[in-house]
């Protein structure tokens, strides 16, 4: 199946699946007692299984498989209908997500032979898992080296500035404070000079132009 993001091709694929796909998209949970003994986690659902409403308006509802809808994606379960405004029953239609398998209809083989599939090659997994060794940590495989890190680690002091780097950092300070003071001086004598053009008084025209 290919792969997308697009909901607008998502949606195309899912109506426009054919029906060996389709299959797929039914498939469901089994009960934990019931993958125990069959030693697989999900299946397809079919006509006949027993199942169990795990969400929705009828959850904890209990019954057999009378029809699968793979047109509409739906599963019809027995005696569960619901009343037409003129008192006619119509079955209920519910998704197979909604679903959890409770029993199996092993009554075709081919759905036996799938079952023995999926239990070899949970078997096979199991298996592998089990061979694959744990990896030692750094200090199992070589204790010795872990322990002189740590002793180096431990000795290390806090390096220390030299003293050509503080006397820097000192006339740096001096230099910047120095610069400060000269700016305030600058500033004091122009703000007298402003005081002193305020006061004094603009001198008066004469009359008649002489």
């Amino acid at each position: 199946m290919q792969v997308t993001t697009k909901p607008s091709k998502q949606r195309k694929m899912l109506y426009q699946a054919p029906d060996h796909v389709r299959r797929r998209f039914f498939a469901a949970p089994l009960s934990s007692e019931l993958a125990a003994s069959q030693g697989v986690k999900n299946l397809p659902v079919r006509s006949g299984d027993t199942i169990r409403v795990m969400r929705g308006d009828h959850k904890g509802l209990e019954g057999k498989i009378s029809r699968v809808d793979r047109k509409e994606y739906r599963v019809f379960v027995e005696g569960l209908t619901r009343e037409k405004v003129d008192g006619t029953a119509i079955p209920v239609a519910i998704h197979p997500s909604k679903v959890m398998l409770t029993s199996l209809n092993l009554d075709d083989k081919w759905r036996r032979k799938i079952l023995e599939r999926k239990k070899t090659a949970a078997t096979k997994e199991v298996e592998k898992k089990a061979e694959k060794k744990p990896r030692k940590r750094i200090a199992e495989k070589l204790p010795e080296v872990v322990e002189v890190k740590k002793r180096a680690i431990d000795q290390k002091a806090p390096r220390k500035k030299p003293a050509q780097r503080r006397k820097k950092a000192e006339e740096k300070k001096t230099s910047e404070k120095a610069k400060a003071e000269s700016r305030e001086a600058v500033k004091k004598e122009k703000s007298k000079k402003e005081k002193r053009t305020l006061k004094r008084k603009p001198a008066k025209k004469s009359e008649g132009g002489e």
